[in-house]
């Protein structure tokens, strides 16, 4: 009654205070109501005497909307090809793991102090998947439609960029090699894909792929399984972390990996344990020298 009798009257019915339980506005507060004069409105800032009004400049393009198109290279048309058949028809799934190199990093130190070769953590990281492999059979394997065959022998891929794109030399039984060899030939073989050395059998023939993109500061990512294989291994950056330990706080170094597996060949459980037996064997190096 009482909003209707302030719609009749034009009273706003948000300026009427209520006399009734807990403030309600009742009849009696409508027909007592007063509307107050409105409160003048405050005059708008004048500008500062002889200050002029701020002007933005008018954007002016230069040039003109242009684009520049190249011809695919048949290298490039490969990589998109294989890569496409790859992820659209190998289902993949993704294991990640943070990995602690400090044991790795005080290893490799003592390492180059005698190696003939400098060995990188990503010559250590294709030996402790080579040796993993060794351990984990079916991970080193493909899908070849009615069969899932699994090799006997391991080649690991190791992912080099080019100007053309993308290629991946092979290491040749790299849970054969020490890392010192696997060093060597890794070098010989990036030297040779940057100069357009490579020849067919030096980029194929893989059971197995490392992507290493710590170098460039990324932490983590996911990589396409480089066919015929059934997995391929993103390695990030090693990072230095604040952790606690036993009631202190220590610095030390982590590193992700990120394990895709092709599903048809490789469980969750298998790349698990896979992933695990790498990850120990970076973290304690030397069982990789027994």
């Amino acid at each position: 009654m009482a909003r209707k009798l302030a719609e009749e009257k034009g009273i706003d019915i948000n300026q009427v205070p209520g006399s009734g339980d807990n403030g309600r506005i009742v009849k009696r507060d409508v027909d007592s109501f007063v509307p107050g004069k409105a409160a003048p409105a405050a005059p708008a800032a004048a500008p500062a005497a002889g200050a002029p009004a701020p002007q933005v400049a008018a954007f002016a393009a230069i040039g003109e909307e242009s684009f520049n198109e190249v011809p695919v290279s048949q290298m490039r048309k490969a990589i998109a090809r294989r890569l496409s058949e790859s992820k659209f028809q190998a289902p993949h799934f993704y294991l990640t793991m943070e990995i602690n190199m400090d044991n790795a990093m005080a290893a490799r130190e003592a390492i180059n102090k005698i190696s003939p070769a400098k060995v990188s953590f990503n010559d250590m990281v294709i030996k402790a998947c080579a040796m993993a492999l060794r351990q984990h059979p079916d991970v080193n394997s493909s899908w070849r439609g009615d069969v899932i065959r699994y090799n006997q022998h391991i080649h690991v891929g190791s992912a080099v960029a080019v100007d053309e794109g993308l290629i991946v030399p092979v290491i040749r039984f790299a849970d054969q090699k020490s890392f010192s060899q696997i060093a060597a030939e890794a070098k010989s073989l990036a030297d040779k894909a940057k100069n357009k050395k490579l020849q067919p059998n030096d980029y194929s023939g893989n059971t197995f792929t490392v992507s290493n993109l710590g170098m460039m500061g990324i932490e983590s990512f996911t990589a396409i399984i480089n066919s015929p294989d059934s997995a391929i291994l993103a390695v990030g950056a090693i990072k230095e972390i604040v952790v606690a330990d036993k009631g202190q706080f220590k610095t030390t170094n982590v590193m992700k990996v990120t394990l895709s597996c092709d599903h048809r060949t490789v469980d969750g459980a298998v790349g698990s344990r896979f992933l695990v037996t790498v990850k120990n064997f970076l973290e304690n190096p030397v069982n990789m020298l027994v």
